[in-house]
Protein backbone atom coordinates (compact mmCIF):
# COMPACT_ATOMS: atom_id res chain seq x y z
CA UNK A 1 0.00 0.00 0.00
CA UNK A 2 2.72 2.27 0.42
CA UNK A 3 4.35 2.14 -2.52
CA UNK A 4 1.63 0.95 -4.75
CA UNK A 5 -1.24 3.62 -3.25
CA UNK A 6 -1.74 4.82 -6.74
CA UNK A 7 -3.41 1.11 -7.52
CA UNK A 8 -5.67 1.35 -4.23
CA UNK A 9 -9.24 1.77 -6.13
CA UNK A 10 -11.23 4.78 -5.08
CA UNK A 11 -14.88 2.91 -5.10
CA UNK A 12 -16.37 1.66 -3.38
CA UNK A 13 -16.41 4.10 -0.34
CA UNK A 14 -12.97 6.69 -2.30
CA UNK A 15 -10.63 4.26 -0.41
CA UNK A 16 -7.56 5.44 -2.41
CA UNK A 17 -8.31 8.77 -1.16
CA UNK A 18 -8.38 7.69 2.25
CA UNK A 19 -5.26 5.66 3.00
CA UNK A 20 -3.45 8.59 0.48
CA UNK A 21 -4.99 11.22 3.42
CA UNK A 22 -2.89 9.36 5.92
CA UNK A 23 0.21 7.89 4.02
CA UNK A 24 3.03 8.40 6.15
CA UNK A 25 0.96 6.61 9.00
CA UNK A 26 1.04 3.19 7.15
CA UNK A 27 4.47 3.10 8.53
CA UNK A 28 3.99 2.46 12.11
CA UNK A 29 3.28 -1.21 10.71
CA UNK A 30 7.18 -1.41 10.36
CA UNK A 31 7.68 -1.58 13.92
CA UNK A 32 5.21 -3.92 14.39
CA UNK A 33 5.98 -6.49 11.91
CA UNK A 34 9.79 -6.38 13.09
CA UNK A 35 8.46 -7.53 16.26
CA UNK A 36 6.33 -10.15 15.22
CA UNK A 37 9.68 -11.26 12.97
CA UNK A 38 11.77 -11.63 16.16
CA UNK A 39 9.07 -13.15 17.95
CA UNK A 40 8.68 -15.94 15.49
CA UNK A 41 12.27 -16.16 15.42
CA UNK A 42 11.90 -15.65 11.43
CA UNK A 43 15.27 -14.07 9.44
CA UNK A 44 12.67 -14.02 6.18
CA UNK A 45 9.96 -12.76 8.30
CA UNK A 46 12.49 -9.88 9.59
CA UNK A 47 14.05 -9.46 6.05
CA UNK A 48 10.35 -9.12 4.45
CA UNK A 49 9.87 -6.23 7.10
CA UNK A 50 12.59 -4.37 5.77
CA UNK A 51 10.83 -3.83 2.38
CA UNK A 52 7.94 -1.38 3.47
CA UNK A 53 10.74 0.32 5.70
CA UNK A 54 12.98 0.95 2.92
CA UNK A 55 9.85 2.12 0.93
CA UNK A 56 8.99 4.67 3.82
CA UNK A 57 12.44 6.14 4.04
CA UNK A 58 12.24 6.80 0.16
CA UNK A 59 8.71 8.35 0.41
CA UNK A 60 9.07 9.72 3.28
CA UNK A 61 13.13 10.41 4.24
CA UNK A 62 13.76 13.14 2.62
CA UNK A 63 11.15 15.31 4.24
CA UNK A 64 12.93 14.94 7.11
CA UNK A 65 16.34 15.79 6.19
CA UNK A 66 17.72 19.40 7.43
CA UNK A 67 16.50 22.49 5.04
CA UNK A 68 18.97 23.03 2.19
CA UNK A 69 21.36 26.05 2.09
CA UNK A 70 18.85 28.54 -0.01
CA UNK A 71 16.30 27.76 2.86
CA UNK A 72 18.19 30.69 5.02
CA UNK A 73 17.87 32.97 2.46
CA UNK A 74 14.62 33.21 0.60
CA UNK A 75 12.67 35.64 -1.93
CA UNK A 76 9.78 34.99 -0.46
CA UNK A 77 8.05 33.74 2.75
CA UNK A 78 4.45 32.56 2.99
CA UNK A 79 2.05 31.48 5.28
CA UNK A 80 -0.85 29.83 5.26
CA UNK A 81 -3.77 29.59 7.91
CA UNK A 82 -7.29 28.41 8.50
CA UNK A 83 -8.11 30.70 11.30
CA UNK A 84 -11.07 29.05 12.15
CA UNK A 85 -14.71 30.71 11.66
CA UNK A 86 -15.34 29.98 16.02
CA UNK A 87 -11.54 31.09 16.42
CA UNK A 88 -12.12 32.54 20.03
CA UNK A 89 -9.17 34.84 20.08
CA UNK A 90 -8.67 36.54 16.33
CA UNK A 91 -6.54 39.74 17.75
CA UNK A 92 -4.32 37.18 19.26
CA UNK A 93 -4.16 35.36 16.12
CA UNK A 94 -3.29 38.05 13.71
CA UNK A 95 -0.43 38.93 16.23
CA UNK A 96 0.82 35.43 15.93
CA UNK A 97 1.36 35.95 11.87
CA UNK A 98 2.58 39.18 11.67
CA UNK A 99 5.55 38.17 14.61
CA UNK A 100 6.41 35.20 12.01
CA UNK A 101 7.10 37.90 9.63
CA UNK A 102 6.27 36.55 6.02
CA UNK A 103 5.53 38.77 3.09
CA UNK A 104 2.50 37.45 2.15
CA UNK A 105 -0.13 36.06 4.82
CA UNK A 106 -3.49 33.91 3.21
CA UNK A 107 -6.39 33.35 5.31
CA UNK A 108 -9.39 31.39 5.26
CA UNK A 109 -12.83 30.94 7.20
CA UNK A 110 -12.85 34.60 7.35
CA UNK A 111 -15.77 35.88 8.93
CA UNK A 112 -17.69 39.49 8.84
CA UNK A 113 -17.49 39.70 12.82
CA UNK A 114 -13.59 39.01 12.93
CA UNK A 115 -12.31 40.10 9.86
CA UNK A 116 -12.06 43.37 11.75
CA UNK A 117 -9.44 42.22 14.03
CA UNK A 118 -7.73 40.73 11.18
CA UNK A 119 -7.28 43.91 9.13
CA UNK A 120 -6.12 46.31 12.34
CA UNK A 121 -3.95 43.05 14.09
CA UNK A 122 -1.85 42.98 9.78
CA UNK A 123 -2.29 46.39 8.77
CA UNK A 124 1.00 47.62 10.53
CA UNK A 125 3.16 45.06 8.71
CA UNK A 126 0.63 44.66 5.73
CA UNK A 127 -0.32 47.43 3.89
CA UNK A 128 -1.33 45.89 1.29
CA UNK A 129 -4.70 43.32 1.49
CA UNK A 130 -7.97 41.61 -0.22
CA UNK A 131 -10.67 39.55 0.68
CA UNK A 132 -13.03 37.74 -1.21
CA UNK A 133 -16.15 35.92 1.05
CA UNK A 134 -14.35 33.91 3.71
CA UNK A 135 -11.04 33.82 1.83
CA UNK A 136 -8.31 36.88 2.25
CA UNK A 137 -4.52 37.80 1.29
CA UNK A 138 -2.34 40.00 3.45
CA UNK A 139 1.04 41.46 1.51
CA UNK A 140 4.06 43.32 2.56
CA UNK A 141 3.75 43.89 -1.65
CA UNK A 142 1.54 45.61 -3.52
CA UNK A 143 -1.61 43.90 -5.46
CA UNK A 144 -3.38 44.44 -8.20
CA UNK A 145 -5.62 42.51 -10.51
CA UNK A 146 -7.51 41.17 -7.57
CA UNK A 147 -10.56 38.90 -8.70
CA UNK A 148 -12.66 36.37 -7.63
CA UNK A 149 -11.76 32.59 -8.41
CA UNK A 150 -14.81 30.39 -9.20
CA UNK A 151 -14.46 26.86 -7.55
CA UNK A 152 -18.11 26.63 -6.14
CA UNK A 153 -18.81 23.10 -6.59
CA UNK A 154 -21.61 21.86 -9.04
CA UNK A 155 -24.40 21.00 -6.94
CA UNK A 156 -23.21 23.55 -4.03
CA UNK A 157 -26.38 25.94 -4.26
CA UNK A 158 -25.51 28.66 -1.28
CA UNK A 159 -24.08 31.99 -3.95
CA UNK A 160 -22.60 33.24 -0.66
CA UNK A 161 -20.19 29.92 -0.85
CA UNK A 162 -16.92 32.26 -1.80
CA UNK A 163 -13.43 30.98 -1.15
CA UNK A 164 -11.22 31.56 -3.62
CA UNK A 165 -9.21 34.82 -4.94
CA UNK A 166 -6.43 35.35 -7.51
CA UNK A 167 -4.09 38.87 -6.96
CA UNK A 168 -0.81 40.00 -8.64
CA UNK A 169 1.73 40.23 -5.87
CA UNK A 170 5.05 43.01 -7.22
CA UNK A 171 7.52 41.57 -5.83
CA UNK A 172 11.23 42.95 -5.74
CA UNK A 173 11.90 39.47 -8.07
CA UNK A 174 8.90 40.55 -10.66
CA UNK A 175 4.97 39.40 -10.81
CA UNK A 176 3.85 36.86 -8.82
CA UNK A 177 0.03 35.34 -9.09
CA UNK A 178 -1.24 34.52 -6.04
CA UNK A 179 -4.31 32.50 -5.46
CA UNK A 180 -6.00 31.86 -1.97
CA UNK A 181 -8.52 28.78 -1.61
CA UNK A 182 -10.34 26.89 0.69
CA UNK A 183 -11.49 23.73 -0.85
CA UNK A 184 -14.62 22.26 0.50
CA UNK A 185 -14.18 19.36 3.81
CA UNK A 186 -14.54 15.80 3.42
CA UNK A 187 -16.20 13.50 5.92
CA UNK A 188 -15.41 9.93 6.93
CA UNK A 189 -18.64 7.93 7.64
CA UNK A 190 -20.36 4.66 7.36
CA UNK A 191 -20.49 5.59 3.69
CA UNK A 192 -16.82 5.62 3.67
CA UNK A 193 -14.75 8.78 2.51
CA UNK A 194 -17.16 11.47 1.21
CA UNK A 195 -15.24 13.79 -1.20
CA UNK A 196 -17.56 14.46 -3.84
CA UNK A 197 -17.43 18.30 -3.32
CA UNK A 198 -13.67 18.88 -2.40
CA UNK A 199 -12.83 16.59 -5.78
CA UNK A 200 -15.05 18.95 -8.00
CA UNK A 201 -13.75 22.23 -6.02
CA UNK A 202 -9.85 21.11 -7.12
CA UNK A 203 -10.82 20.13 -10.55
CA UNK A 204 -12.21 24.04 -10.67
CA UNK A 205 -8.61 25.25 -9.13
CA UNK A 206 -6.67 23.38 -11.17
CA UNK A 207 -8.46 25.26 -14.47
CA UNK A 208 -7.83 28.11 -12.84
CA UNK A 209 -4.00 27.62 -12.64
CA UNK A 210 -4.00 25.72 -16.22
CA UNK A 211 -5.17 29.50 -17.78
CA UNK A 212 -2.69 31.63 -15.37
CA UNK A 213 -0.38 33.38 -17.82
CA UNK A 214 2.00 34.25 -15.59
CA UNK A 215 5.07 32.07 -15.00
CA UNK A 216 5.32 32.67 -11.14
CA UNK A 217 2.58 31.42 -8.99
CA UNK A 218 1.95 30.58 -5.30
CA UNK A 219 -1.20 28.90 -4.41
CA UNK A 220 -1.75 28.76 -0.33
CA UNK A 221 -4.88 27.50 0.97
CA UNK A 222 -6.66 24.85 3.11
CA UNK A 223 -7.23 22.16 0.64
CA UNK A 224 -8.53 19.80 2.67
CA UNK A 225 -6.22 17.46 1.32
CA UNK A 226 -2.73 15.92 1.33
CA UNK A 227 -0.19 16.06 -1.91
CA UNK A 228 -0.41 12.34 -1.74
CA UNK A 229 -4.04 12.33 -2.44
CA UNK A 230 -4.85 11.54 -5.72
CA UNK A 231 -7.93 14.03 -5.66
CA UNK A 232 -5.95 17.00 -5.53
CA UNK A 233 -4.09 16.20 -8.92
CA UNK A 234 -5.64 18.49 -11.23
CA UNK A 235 -3.82 21.34 -8.84
CA UNK A 236 -0.52 19.69 -8.01
CA UNK A 237 -0.28 18.75 -11.84
CA UNK A 238 -0.02 22.18 -12.88
CA UNK A 239 2.21 22.96 -9.85
CA UNK A 240 4.65 19.81 -9.47
CA UNK A 241 7.80 19.75 -10.63
CA UNK A 242 11.35 18.27 -9.71
CA UNK A 243 11.88 21.58 -7.26
CA UNK A 244 8.46 23.02 -6.10
CA UNK A 245 7.31 20.94 -3.29
CA UNK A 246 8.35 21.00 -0.14
CA UNK A 247 11.70 18.78 0.49
CA UNK A 248 11.92 19.54 4.25
CA UNK A 249 9.38 18.58 7.21
CA UNK A 250 6.36 16.63 7.28
CA UNK A 251 4.78 19.61 8.77
CA UNK A 252 1.09 17.86 9.46
CA UNK A 253 -1.01 21.01 10.31
CA UNK A 254 -4.50 18.88 11.43
CA UNK A 255 -6.06 18.81 14.08
CA UNK A 256 -3.97 21.20 16.05
CA UNK A 257 -4.46 19.14 19.34
CA UNK A 258 -3.06 15.80 17.30
CA UNK A 259 -1.77 17.33 13.57
CA UNK A 260 -2.60 13.85 11.60
CA UNK A 261 -1.76 15.59 7.91
CA UNK A 262 -0.94 19.03 6.54
CA UNK A 263 -4.03 19.43 4.29
CA UNK A 264 -3.05 23.44 4.94
CA UNK A 265 -0.92 23.75 1.73
CA UNK A 266 1.47 26.13 0.42
CA UNK A 267 2.84 25.28 -3.64
CA UNK A 268 4.57 27.12 -6.28
CA UNK A 269 5.50 27.11 -10.18
CA UNK A 270 8.27 28.94 -11.39
CA UNK A 271 10.19 28.37 -8.39
CA UNK A 272 11.83 26.04 -5.66
CA UNK A 273 10.29 25.68 -2.18
CA UNK A 274 12.76 24.06 0.26
CA UNK A 275 11.61 24.84 3.39
CA UNK A 276 8.03 24.48 5.37
CA UNK A 277 7.18 24.32 8.82
CA UNK A 278 3.98 24.89 10.89
CA UNK A 279 3.99 27.32 13.46
CA UNK A 280 2.57 27.14 17.22
CA UNK A 281 -0.83 26.93 17.83
CA UNK A 282 -3.29 29.77 17.81
CA UNK A 283 -7.02 29.51 18.63
CA UNK A 284 -7.94 27.54 15.29
CA UNK A 285 -8.23 23.88 14.52
CA UNK A 286 -5.33 24.04 12.24
CA UNK A 287 -1.93 24.97 12.77
CA UNK A 288 -0.44 28.20 10.91
CA UNK A 289 2.30 27.19 7.99
CA UNK A 290 5.30 29.11 6.88
CA UNK A 291 6.58 28.23 3.44
CA UNK A 292 10.30 29.80 2.06
CA UNK A 293 9.74 29.89 -1.73
CA UNK A 294 13.05 30.85 -3.72
CA UNK A 295 12.66 31.65 -7.74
Amino acid sequence: MLGGHGFVPQTPARLGSLLETFLPWAGLAVPFLVVVAVLVRSTAALAAALLPAVTWAVLFGPLLLPPRGEAAHPDLVVAQHNVSDVNPDPAGTARALRAAGADLVALEELTPAALPAYATGLAGAYPHHATYGSVGLWSRHPLRDVRPVDIRPAGLADPGWRRGLRATAATPHGDVAVYVAHLPSVRIGASGFRSAWRDDSARKLGRALADEPLERVVLAGDLNSTLADRALSPVTHRLAGPHSGPRSGLAFSWPASAPLARIDQVLVRGAMMPRVRTLPATGSDHLPVLAHVVF
